[in-house]
């Protein structure tokens, strides 16, 4: 399938940062290369924001804050101003799928239909804008006590490689539906979708500074951006490693606010009672779906020993006919890992569930044969007779790996599922209503699933307990993130 014309134009220069409403070069003249991870070859160049670039961007998002045009926008004004965004990535939807495809490896289906959620968030924030409001409080004495809820003001923003416009607009549509100002950016694996919703944000109305993308290294320019002392709130989606990276950044500086939405190591417990066939399709597509590179995949699936065998049978079926390959062709369900590191990450997982005594089931190999040899594809890979004591039981892949282990009773399978450092997400399958809720309350996870997995609605927050992160992301919990509470009190 060949590239359309307007995305193969766009890529074919380096592409600029966008700051203070206009298009401009890195400071220091450098870019970057991009890479396509379903052939291992450079796909374009990008030009690499450093600590200079940020405090521009800083500076343009600063001054647009406090300006008239944006600080004095009306409600109903700044609600239009969104629904345009939605409608605009909407109307871009190919194009914004391709590029997405072509930096990310994700298969074109996917890249295309991440649009849809993304334009979403903006029309559920837009449908806020004019409800977000303090409240009038009764105290002892003659005065009158309200609150204003108000915008926290400069956001940085850091969004991953995995779903690189989906979480760019759940991070930038709350943050300016609340009125702050924003300085996004980009992993620098696959910065291309962001800097092209940047120029979405303009084309709609958005003013000047209001949005500024600063694609760079998350050393250099992830750091500036969180040491830099004019930004008030810092909002992070990524490792764990490197959320603590960013908190000491915090703290060094001038104590910014933090949202973390981080890793999981996520269970799926399936009882002797459940659906076992809805049980299998929610664990291939929970733990294969865009590669496995997905915070919030069943990496952990938990079955009753009774009912193991015949479980894993279904879902073995499912993996061996899954079709990997070129992302462009729509008969392959699962494309290519997002670089040649995470390559070699989930390699190395795949290697130590063998050396530490799993055995594999399916899957466990990178293709390396004709037109797929040079890019990243792994085959779906599951392992079973996992115990919790080995890497692949407790740390995140972030690749196409299930662990499978069994369990006894309903104690043991909640002792498992919360005997990790991370608390993501997580799903109960059975058809014991009651058992379903005794056992969703008992789970340390910010999400539970009933009879599914992946249920997602901009209206529904979504994050994490423990080392899964701080803070909730859509839904009305996301006010919280971008506003702070005035109180005021008038003496009458």
């Amino acid at each position: 399938m060949s590239i359309p014309t307007k995305v193969r134009e766009r890529l074919a220069s380096p592409l600029p940062l966008f700051i203070d409403g206009a298009t401009r070069p890195a400071a220091s003249g450098r870019v970057f290369p991009i890479t396509n991870p379903a052939t291992g070859e450079t796909l374009c160049e990008v030009h690499e924001a450093d600590a200079t670039d940020i405090d521009q961007a800083v500076s343009a998002a600063r001054k647009a804050f406090t300006s008239p045009a944006w600080g004095g926008m009306r409600a109903s004004k700044r609600e239009a101003l969104l629904h345009r965004i939605a409608d605009r990535l909407d109307e871009r939807s190919e194009e914004l799928g391709w590029l997405e495809t072509l930096s990310n490896g994700k298969v074109l289906s996917d890249g295309i239909g991440d649009v849809g959620p993304s334009s979403d968030i903006f029309r559920y924030y837009a449908g806020w804008v004019r409800k977000i409001c303090g409240q009038t409080i009764p105290v002892d004495g003659n005065d009158l006590v309200y609150t204003l809820r108000q915008p926290v003001g400069v956001c940085g923003q850091i969004v991953p490689w995995n779903y690189p416009l989906l979480m760019a607009c759940w991070k930038i549509a709350p943050a300016i539906a609340c009125g702050c100002t924003v300085v996004l950016k980009p992993s620098e694996w696959t910065p291309l979708t962001a800097l092209v919703l940047a120029e979405i944000c303009h084309e709609a109305g958005v003013p000047a500074g209001v949005v500024n993308v600063v694609p760079g290294y998350g050393g250099v320019a992830g750091d500036a951006l969180a040491r830099h002392m004019d930004v008030d709130k810092l909002a992070f989606t990524g490792s764990t490693a490197t959320a603590r990276k960013l908190l000491q950044a915090s703290a060094e500086s001038n104590l910014k606010k933090l949202s973390l939405e981080l890793g999981g190591k996520s269970p799926l417990i399936v009882f002797p009672d459940a659906n076992l066939k809805e049980a299998a399709k929610a664990a291939f597509h929970g733990s294969f779906g865009n590669q496995g590179e997905v915070c919030s995949a069943s990496s952990r699936l938990l079955v009753h020993e009774d009912v193991k065998d015949a479980l894993l049978e279904e879902l073995v079926q499912l993996a061996t006919n899954m079709k990997v390959g070129d992302p462009l062709d729509p008969a392959n369900q699962i494309g290519a890992l997002v670089s040649q590191s995470q390559l070699t990450k989930v390699l190395s997982y795949i290697e130590s569930g063998k050396v530490q005594g799993a055995k594999l089931l399916c899957g466990g190999e990178r293709i390396e044969t004709g037109s797929l040899g040079n890019g990243y594809f792994v085959t779906p890979t599951i392992f079973d007779d996992v115990r919790e004591d080995m890497t692949i039981a407790q740390e995140e892949i972030f690749g196409p790996v299930l662990s499978v282990l069994s369990f006894k009773d309903e104690k043991q399978a909640i002792e498992i599922a919360n005997r990790t450092t991370y608390g993501l997400v997580s799903a109960v399958f059975t058809a014991d209503i009651q058992r379903a809720h005794r056992v969703a309350h008992q789970i340390q996870a910010g999400v539970v699933w009933i009879n599914r997995w992946n249920g997602f609605d901009s209206a529904a927050p979504f994050g994490g307990v423990k080392q899964s992160g701080w803070g909730r992301e859509m839904g009305q919990e996301a006010i919280d993130l971008y506003t702070q509470t005035k109180c005021i009190w008038v003496k009458l």
